[in-house]
């Protein structure tokens, strides 16, 4: 994938097929590291299963034989000199992890891309999946809480109107806000 907010939509969206009510994201540039890490609570996955991810050929899909995000984002992180790690359980305390670090500077890191288009489309597609955003860059901070939101407009405004979207597409697309 030519941008990590299209790694970020689709392993996303495998979480929300693992039944995850929660989906926290988080984003982090320190330094010359872009770190990300993606964890639900959904069904998790077997120790075997985590073991064979990477492979393209491993899918639990049944329209076509091939799962390429994980093993593309392993790809990426790989490539600009950064790491890849997945962790699940099953059970009690059910969930899966993902995470991997790339090099900013480095000539094969893959662009941030389009993260407002990215979450307005998981929010929209899932509006009762608590999302969180975590996105943190030498410029400040961005951070979304669809909890929080729903909170505040109460059970009457879905977090999947129109207006809402646009607010958050707005709130995420616009300059960094400092952090304090």
């Amino acid at each position: 994938m030519k941008e990590l907010s299209l790694n970020i939509l689709d392993i996303a969206q495998n979480s929300v097929k693992a039944g995850a009510a929660h989906i926290d994201i988080s984003l982090i540039e320190q330094g010359n590291i872009r770190a990300l890490t993606i964890e639900d609570d959904g069904c998790g996955m077997p120790p075997e299963m985590v073991r064979a991810v990477t492979d393209p050929f491993t899918t639990t899909r049944t329209t076509r034989p091939v799962g390429m995000g994980i093993p593309l984002l392993k790809l990426a992180a790989e490539q600009a000199a950064g790491t890849f790690r997945i962790t699940s359980r099953q059970g009690e305390n059910h969930g899966t992890c993902v995470f991997a670090s790339f090099q900013i500077d480095h000539i094969d890191c893959v662009p941030v891309g389009d993260l407002a288009l990215t979450m307005v489309t998981l929010v929209q597609g899932s509006p009762d999946i608590d999302f969180t955003l975590d996105y943190r860059t030498r410029e400040g901070k961005k951070e979304l809480d669809t909890a929080a939101m729903r909170e505040i407009l109460g059970p009457d405004v879905p977090l999947d109107a129109p207006a809402v979207l646009s607010w958050i597409h707005e709130l995420l697309s616009a300059p960094f806000a400092p952090e304090p």
